[in-house]
């Protein structure tokens, strides 16, 4: 009796196109990385503390000492990450901090870790803590204690290591407990990147890209860009695919207005959620004060995506404020809603500064 193929002849086209999208959607991210940290726009002084010590290690033939990078998603830790074993001419292995569920997972990226090498574990925070109790010898000593059989059978290892450097990526080090970080010698905080930055980031991304780009469209971009490198990344493609599909393939400042118009962008970097967020706590809850839970069921979306994606961006826009009361709109969010903000609005804030400390 013959089996039907798993998958038709079009569904294995389709897959392997797929397979192929994929493929070089990586390999066009790969692309727009700097290779070496001196080609990284941005994080100067953060470049040049990595750069003494990735020097110093060189010369003196040494492991360098383990990092903890930490930051918003998209400044750079993995661009980091990936630079440093070319400066120092080693080996690189990644591991990702959800994937490394039990001792056993990590054990295979320590025992093939190379003399120098180093290891990089993205979203280090999310280790289990028998994970992290087992990185302990690892990282000081460079050695590991492996239970061999079990019950009264079983006895303990010690395995030496090669000696390695661990460099951890983080966006919320809140969650590591204090005995690894304790452990990592060097800690960097990424902060983000300002216009004059990421307009150099988006030009030369555009030349990576082959494609045209004058500066004024350079410059839109990066302004609607959340002082982040990946968003502008991420902008660029969309102006770019538009640029290629209406405008003859050349990036200039209608293109780019046009094309972000048609993504929702505003002036700020607001996108479509952004604004309804905004606008609800407007109309619905006459500016505020309101719970998160609140606005969250309103919107019909998750607690932590307001709190995780949305609200980080316009707290630090200066368009929200978090009260003890709630979320309030600012002057500054009123201005940009094109309303007229509250005639007791400085007296509302001024309340909530006040029982805000006298919360301490």
């Amino acid at each position: 009796m013959s089996r039907e193929p798993l998958l038709s002849a079009d569904d294995a086209v389709s897959q392997r196109t797929a397979t192929r999208s994929l493929s070089l959607a990586r390999d066009e991210d790969t692309a727009l990385r700097p290779k070496r940290m001196e080609d990284m726009v941005g994080q100067r002084e953060v470049y040049e503390r990595l750069k003494i010590a990735v020097d110093a290690a060189r010369i003196r033939s040494e492991p360098l000492g383990h990092i903890l990078l930490d930051g918003p998603p998209g400044l750079g830790k993995t661009t980091f990450a990936m630079c440093i074993p070319n400066e120092l001419g080693v080996p690189l292995q990644i591991a990702s901090g959800a994937a490394l569920a039990a001792p056993k997972d990590l054990l295979p990226y320590l025992s093939n870790a190379e003399a120098g090498s180093v290891l990089f574990i993205d979203e280090i925070h999310r280790l289990p803590k028998t994970v992290e109790e087992f990185m302990y010898p690892a990282m000081e000593d460079f050695r590991v204690d492996i239970t061999v059989g079990e019950g009264i059978s079983a006895r303990t290892v010690n395995m030496s290591l090669r000696p390695f450097t661990i460099i951890g990526a983080t966006t919320r080090t809140g969650l590591l407990s204090a005995p690894l970080r304790d452990r990592f010698q060097i800690r960097e905080h990424l902060e983000f990147y300002d216009q004059a930055e990421l307009t150099k980031i988006v030009c030369r991304n555009a030349g990576k890209l082959k494609i045209a780009i004058d500066e004024e469209a350079a410059g839109k971009i990066a302004r609607c860009s959340r002082g982040t490198p990946r968003v502008a990344n991420n902008r660029l493609r969309w102006v770019r695919d538009y640029a290629t599909s209406r405008a003859n393939g050349e990036i200039t400042l209608p293109v780019a207005e046009e094309a972000l118009s048609m993504l929702q962008v505003d002036v700020l970097g607001l996108d479509g959620q952004d604004r309804k967020y905004l606008e609800t706590i407007h109309r619905v809850f006459h500016g505020g004060p309101v719970g998160v839970e609140a606005l969250a069921h309103t919107l019909n979306t998750a607690t932590d995506t307001l709190s995780d994606e949305v609200e980080p961006f316009l707290l630090r826009a200066e368009l929200v404020v978090r009260t003890p009361r709630g979320r309030r709109l600012t002057a500054a969010a009123y201005k940009h809603l094109g309303v007229d903000p509250p005639d007791d609005l400085p007296r509302l804030l001024d309340a909530d500064e006040e029982s805000t400390q006298s919360l301490f």
